[in-house]
């Protein structure tokens, strides 16, 4: 069974999101969806300043096993990526929810989360 915070917002997709104190977007993928994908060997980045719409494809996972994309799960400009990645893209699957992050992102609409689920509802949806 995956480990599923209580605290962060699930994406069909398989991002999760947690809103820090600044009221930005953490957003990184779930162990689930790390544990299918496998070993990271390499992460490409969305742009610093760009904007990204939800459900809009931002950036891409690539493992031993396939390539993934990544989604935004909520509309707004990216304002970091974690760079560790960069040199360590295996702290995907070390630590998807702490030092495994992917990019932080300004929601344009915080309503937006509302549509996000809860970890309940995620574990539905994994366990089909």
């Amino acid at each position: 069974m995956s480990v599923l915070p209580h605290h962060l917002k699930y994406a069909e997709t398989h991002e999760w999101v947690y809103i820090n104190e600044d009221g930005h977007a953490l957003v990184g993928i779930t162990d689930f969806a790390q544990e299918a994908l496998g070993e990271m060997m390499s992460v490409t980045f969305p742009e610093l300043g760009g904007y990204a719409q939800a459900g809009d494809e931002v950036m891409s996972l690539e493992s031993v096993k396939s390539a993934s994309d990544i989604f935004a799960p909520v509309s707004g400009e990216i304002i970091e990526i974690n760079e560790a990645l960069e040199d360590d893209p295996e702290l995907i699957n070390e630590e998807p929810y702490d030092g495994g992050w992917l990019f932080k992102i300004a929601p344009h609409d915080h309503t937006e989360l509302e549509e996000l689920m809860s970890d309940a509802d995620y574990q539905a949806l994994i366990d089909g």
